[in-house]
């Protein structure tokens, strides 16, 4: 592994040089790209010159034990052996982790498609309380969040929901949430008081950018028609709303969103791009043996990942078996626990299996 992080250190130094170079800093391209792989490099490569700077500290330190010292000097540098080693055993496996390959997706933006499944209305309603726990989220992260297209029903709830995440990592955190969210609580509509089980699927897409997928206009298909809202009340008179289809695929996107007809054709073709790279995302992974799948598992859309309990104001995650009694909060937004539970989770697999 020190030879690797050799590698590592002599790359980054390089790629400092090149970023010096005048004819580097007049291409914004490659100025992008070896600023972005630089930026990508500097943990591990902070991380590398501290255990080495910790491990000369540490053999000084256990030199020093073997000259003649007085009590108190004897004390001192044994109380300084143990922090160091228990500082370079720190760094040793923050290494190993920032060594762990990277899913190229994980810098990405993503788009989040949020529908109710099971339940009827009161999934429809969960699926609304999704929308609102990562939009808080989000915010928290410093993230902008954008409205792509919603379907709601007559209680607000919404039948579906598409939205994007704007911000550097979002991917990496959000992948996780893909799959099949119960929730169990007594619903408003429920004159009896019985707990009803209801699902709602989430799927997250890391975001497809032109150089991913390239559609091409004698492969789409374009219809505009008057965006609507609960109900299938009319919302404008104009066909401002807007559904593309990639014929080759049969995959749709729609958006309804805006006002204006070219941006919401703009949005739909985004969202539309972002699932052709998905599926062939998914494709991809589907390659992979079984025996090297990930248990915590990023894609499977019919998979029940989490179930929210309200009347125990419990929330599990069913895939590392985390159960945590802060239910408001979650709901709030503040699932930044389960994320980090899951991602350590998933590197600790990763480590298990020697990659």
């Amino acid at each position: 592994m020190l030879d690797k992080l050799q590698a590592l250190a002599d790359r980054y130094d390089k790629l400092s040089e090149l970023l010096c170079d005048p004819d580097v800093a007049s291409d914004n391209k490659k100025l992008r790209e070896y600023s972005k792989e630089q930026s990508d490099l500097q943990p591990t490569y902070d991380a590398y010159n501290e255990y080495k700077q910790v491990s000369e500290d540490l053999e000084a330190a256990k030199e020093m034990q073997n000259e003649k010292l007085d009590d108190e000097m004897r004390e001192m540098v044994k109380m300084e052996i143990e922090e160091l080693s228990a500082r370079q055993k720190e760094l040793d496996e923050l290494i190993r982790v920032l060594m762990l390959p990277k899913d190229p997706n994980d810098d990405k933006n993503v788009i989040v498609e949020i529908r109710g499944a099971a339940g009827g209305d009161e999934a429809a309603l969960f699926a609304a309380d999704l929308y609102r726990m990562y939009t808080r989220y989000a915010d928290a992260q410093g993230w902008k969040v954008e409205l792509m297209d919603v379907n709601t029903n007559d209680l607000g709830g919404f039948k579906e929901v598409v939205f994007m995440i704007n911000g550097r990592g979002a991917y990496s955190k959000m992948k996780y949430e893909s799959g099949a969210h119960r929730v169990q609580r007594i619903p408003t509509t429920e004159s009896g008081g019985r707990i009803h089980t209801s699902t709602s699927t989430v799927a997250v897409m890391p975001e497809a950018e032109d150089f991913d997928i390239e559609i091409h206009d004698k492969d789409i298909r374009v219809d505009t028609f008057c965006s609507s809202g609960a109900g299938g009340q009319s919302v404008n008179t104009t066909k401002s709303a807007v559904r593309v289809t990639h014929v080759p695929t049969g995959i749709v996107a729609t958006c309804q969103d805006g006002k204006s007809q070219n941006s919401n054709k703009e949005k739909a073709l985004q969202v539309l791009r972002t699932r052709i790279f998905d599926m062939k995302r998914m494709e991809e992974e589907a390659k992979i043996s079984v025996e090297r799948k990930s248990k915590v598992g990023t894609g499977d859309r019919s998979e029940r990942i989490r179930t929210y309990n309200f009347p125990q104001s419990r929330v599990t995650d069913h895939r590392i078996g985390l159960t945590m009694h802060k239910l408001d909060q979650v709901m709030n937004g503040e699932i930044e626990e389960i994320l980090s539970a899951l991602t350590i989770a998933q590197q600790a697999e990763m480590m298990e299996r020697g990659e």
